[in-house]
């Protein structure tokens, strides 16, 4: 059967480069975010390969998620045997004291309850279509390690950790495989959304060493959900080479 995925956050970084790799091996895609723009562009891109529907929400919002996905077309809902949870963002690098309470409404917002949001709204469908399916959800580095100004960030990813091994267990039975993927230090547009647009702390961050790569992901992630049936990639951590855990890095002066 022709696999369809819908992919959340995927105007850019991790969620475009996976909608580019999928539409390259001849996957449909559903393709979800925020800036109704940028889905345009991403969907003009990939068109001419694959067949592109988009969904514009905010993963947040559970009435927006819940509408957006009801009004997928039968046809393409019955096609529908991936679910990449890879919107999510952090907000702020301060210590606990001095952190922001918006912060971490925004982060808890996006990173655990839009996992769950749109799980809800999609698991239904991939029950119904009675072919198993697959759950990719975007943890990281954070979700297996807690350092200093990052507590709420952490506790978001080991919520997305908890999240997926509980659907691993709860899933099975519906014969839908869940993986998570942990990366570590990724260029994307990350660090400049933590730092509220600030490009040169942004840019800080990934000097003297090189980083992954929004592309490398992707490749972690179609290598997860293009196993033989049979075979469950449940976990992966993927790091640069310069980097040991989630404060440890071999940075060249």
């Amino acid at each position: 059967m022709q696999k369809t995925a819908l992919i959340t956050g995927s105007t850019s970084g991790i969620g475009k480069a996976t909608a580019e790799l999928f539409a390259h091996h001849g996957i449909d895609l559903i393709l979800c975010g925020r800036r109704a723009e940028r889905l345009e562009e991403v969907q003009s891109e990939l068109k001419e390969k694959v067949k592109v529907m988009t969904l514009q929400f905010d993963v947040s919002d559970r009435d927006s998620v819940v509408n957006a996905i009801n009004s997928i077309p039968e046809e393409w809902k019955k096609k529908l045997t991936v679910l990449i949870n890879n919107a999510g963002n952090a907000h702020g690098l301060d210590s606990f004291q001095e952190a922001s309470l918006d912060d971490f409404d925004s982060m808890i917002d996006s990173n655990v309850r839009g996992v769950l949001n749109v799980s809800k709204s999609v698991v239904p469908i991939l029950i119904a279509n009675g072919q198993g399916g697959h759950i990719v959800n975007l943890s990281s580095i954070a979700g297996k390690e807690t350092y200093p100004k990052g507590s709420v960030y952490c506790a978001t990813k080991h919520a997305v950790e908890a999240i997926s091994k509980g659907m691993r267990m709860d899933l099975l039975s519906e014969g839908i495989k869940v993986t998570n993927i942990a990366p570590g230090a990724v260029e994307t547009e990350f660090s400049l959304v933590r730092f509220k647009g600030d490009a040169h702390k942004a840019d800080a961050v990934y000097q003297g060493f090189e980083p992954l790569r929004a592309v490398d992901i992707a490749d972690a992630i179609y290598y997860a959900v293009s196993r033989p049936d049979h075979v469950q990639i449940a976990d992966m951590t993927l790091l640069p080479k310069a980097q040991a855990s989630g404060t440890i890095f071999n940075k060249k002066s």
